[in-house]
């Protein structure tokens, strides 16, 4: 369990305060933290909160979305990643969360859309490694692809990553996005030491009509979870393991109750 971390878009609703408080009291080591709450609460204001609290920050999540028709807007979301890396440095983790963005309006030019991608962390990348983080690629879904993210496999987010230094880009490996792709495991061995984040929740049917809320608790749905871990286990990744779940009916309910049954469903189905 010393590798667990909740999330806190698992509790969207839940107090900063309260969600490490409760990780804190249940002996955990880590929390994964998103950028609105921690800006709303305050930066060094939360860095203080997780260090008083022994913990540490497993992930910030989320910076990227680099695609635009327009090149002042692309290079505004450039400058607002600059703050999302000094963000992550001022909270202590090594990890900032990359969505590289969907089409821009109107496009149909994938391969043009990731070369916006492309560019926009090479602009970063050395910036990071000056502040002690690391840019995590973070592969989404197919479904996805148009309006949110033109990364849609691990191997082309490795594509991607292996443009840099190891220390400057890493990836992501969401269970809930990769887990139907055939060529997953062998992407997760080529990976190896790029794999700077694994994070787990379940694949759950029907989607709802917002997919992006389409995440199940572990163990309600068709993911082999703990088969996903092995694999990046023996591809030497031994981090922080973060259950992050979109889901309105777990944002709805109280957030002490989706702690403790993360916490077990985890024990169940990830260890």
């Amino acid at each position: 369990m010393n590798r667990y971390s909740l999330n806190q878009a698992t509790t969207k609703y839940w107090p900063l305060e309260d969600v490490v408080g409760a990780s804190a009291k249940a002996g955990l080591e880590w929390v994964g933290l998103w950028r609105e709450p921690i800006q709303e609460y305050g930066v060094e204001k939360t860095a203080k909160l997780v260090a008083d609290a022994g913990l540490k920050v497993s992930s910030l999540c989320r910076s990227g979305f680099f695609t635009s028709a327009d090149a002042a807007e692309r290079q505004a979301r450039i400058e607002d990643n600059r703050r999302a890396i000094d963000e992550a440095a001022t909270i202590g983790t090594p990890v900032l969360v990359l969505v590289s963005g969907g089409l821009p309006p109107g496009s149909r030019d994938l391969d043009g859309a990731r070369a916006m991608v492309r560019d926009g962390i090479a602009e970063l990348a050395p910036y990071a490694a000056e502040r002690g983080v690391t840019l995590a690629v973070e592969a989404l879904h197919p479904m996805f692809c148009s309006d949110r993210c033109v990364v849609s496999s691990l191997g082309g987010a490795l594509d991607l990553a292996e443009q840099f230094p190891v220390e400057q880009v890493g990836v992501v490996v969401d269970a809930y996005h990769l887990w139907w792709d055939a060529d997953v495991y062998r992407q997760i061995e080529r990976a190896g030491a790029r794999i700077v984040s694994y994070q787990v929740s379940d694949w759950v049917v029907p989607l709802p009509a917002d997919t992006l809320l389409g995440r199940g608790m572990m163990g309600d749905g068709t993911i082999e979870l703990r088969r996903l871990r092995a694999a990046c286990d023996a591809a030497g990744y031994d981090g922080p393991i973060e259950v992050e779940i979109f889901n309105q009916q777990l944002w709805d309910s109280p957030g002490h109750e989706v702690f403790d049954l993360a916490y077990a469903r985890y024990q169940e189905h990830v260890l």
